[in-house]
């Protein structure tokens, strides 16, 4: 911006970060989507769409969920993405945002008015001159939600300019540009889906794609059938659920986040893909923040931009697109050079059982390590029990073993004072499609095993 400009001017920003109405822009149904036919498909959309300050986008696959963000986008909508759609969640948006409708693409039934997309042939064709609309850079676009893995689900604000601006110093880290397919096994809906498969490919012009992966074989055929250079946004349990299956297809990069990746399961995923893997250190609050190279570092490096400082004995992210200074949850130790730091698990995660320290994350990595243990996580009760003592529980998915074997395995690696009681031999744990269990759902399910006789 010049200095004769006024400084009231707004900055804008485009809407598509591809160069050309012939771009492929997406890859749907096996077909390619140009970026002109994709402008003209969020056009309609937008013509279509109710008058409304919010919308609900509950649109499962990526082209539909980035079809009516963008259009929403459009309209000077504000895009609601809760962690869930229960019945008490809605009713909290119901009264935050009163005149909110929504859309989804498949059978879903959630409490609101539901806008349906308007008739269109399978593919919408671009004609005309490739006119991408710039958006003010301080246009809010989206509230987003927490997960409510450590507590209740919180909203945050997200304006244009600010993702823009997130999605630039991810794109600048791992290079991202026109030529790569981008993949993921992680829902739009969640922060970690909504920036790295949806708004990345969008602004950095490569091409999303439509799939909905959460099976091994589903991993491997999007993989086989999306063009080279290919990057598999994912998170650890889908990264551990797809190495154990029947066969790995390469691919040139995977980027995993949402959970603790340990280092054997980073260089075994480098091992069997032939892929480089990078993990994303981010959170709601403050979108991405850091990453590594899991296999090679345990240091974590700063996105450009980005600067930490203490405050209060917290970590206090602030720069770049990080439009406010954001304490993170996390336990941090800052390297002096001020770029790269060590992340030792969330303050959150921190136990105190009988005057010894530990935290959920190194006790779940324990279990996790066991021969046998396919899924298992510890959680730590709000409520005393009668003597007065808080103890720890752990669920735990292994089928080839009894309780017994589990807490011997235990007995081997942790001190006595983490022994789980009780420990629960369950079928399957709770987790949502991006891997991490609410503590809602843990709490629900000590409560209901409790219960029984």
């Amino acid at each position: 911006m010049s200095s004769s400009q006024p400084r009231t001017a707004t900055r804008t920003l485009p809407l598509l970060g591809h160069a050309d109405a012939h771009a492929v822009a997406a890859w749907r149904r096996g077909e390619p989507v140009t970026a002109g036919e994709f402008l003209a498909h969020v056009r309609a959309v937008a013509h279509a769409m109710p008058d409304a300050r919010f919308v609900l986008n509950a649109c499962a696959h990526r082209y539909a969920f980035a079809v009516t963000l963008l259009a929403a986008v459009l309209r000077g909508q504000v895009t609601l993405l809760p962690a869930s759609t229960t019945r008490n969640v809605i009713a909290v948006l119901r009264r935050e945002a009163p005149d909110a409708y929504w859309v989804g693409d498949d059978d879903t039934s959630i409490d609101l008015p539901r806008f349906a997309w308007p008739a269109a042939p399978a593919r919408v064709e671009g004609g005309g001159a490739f006119d991408v609309p710039h958006i003010a850079a301080d246009q809010v676009m989206a509230r987003i939600f927490t997960s409510g893995s450590t507590g209740e689900p919180q909203a945050h604000v997200k304006t244009w300019g600010g993702m823009q601006a997130d999605m630039a110093a991810e794109r600048a880290r791992l290079g991202v540009g026109p030529a790569h397919a981008i993949l993921g096994t992680v829902p739009p809906q969640h922060m970690y889906g909504f920036e790295s498969t949806i708004l990345l490919p969008l602004a950095s012009g490569a091409a999303l794609t439509d799939e909905r992966l959460y099976l091994p074989a589903d991993i491997d055929s999007a993989i086989r059938h999306a063009p080279a250079p290919r990057i598999l946004f994912t998170t650890p349990f889908h990264l551990k659920a797809w190495l154990a299956g029947p066969g790995t297809a390469r691919v040139e990069r995977i980027v995993c986040a949402t959970a603790p990746l340990s280092v054997e399961l980073a260089r075994e995923a480098e091992a069997r893909t032939g892929a480089q893997l990078f993990e994303i250190y981010g959170c709601t609050e403050a979108g991405q923040v850091a990453s590594r190279r899991t296999a090679l570092a345990e240091d974590w490096t700063l996105l450009d931009g980005l600067r930490l400082r203490e405050s209060a004995g917290q970590a206090v992210v602030f720069g770049g697109h990080v439009e406010q200074p954001t304490p993170l949850q996390d336990v941090i130790e800052l390297r002096p050079d001020g770029r790269c730091f060590v992340l030792h698990g969330r303050f959150a995660d921190v136990v105190n059982i009988a005057g010894k320290r530990n935290s959920l994350r190194y006790l779940d990595h324990q279990l996790l390590a066991i021969p046998g243990v396919t899924d298992g996580v510890f959680f730590m009760p709000e409520e005393d029990e009668p003597d007065g003592v808080t103890r720890l529980t752990a669920f735990v998915v292994a089928p080839t073993l009894t309780a017994r074997d589990v807490l011997a395995g235990l007995r081997e690696r942790l001190d006595a004072a983490f022994i789980p009681r009780p420990l629960h031999m369950v079928e399957t744990l709770p987790r949502m499609l991006t891997g991490k269990i609410p503590r809602e759902a843990l709490r629900a399910l000590a409560a209901r095993l409790k219960a029984k006789p």
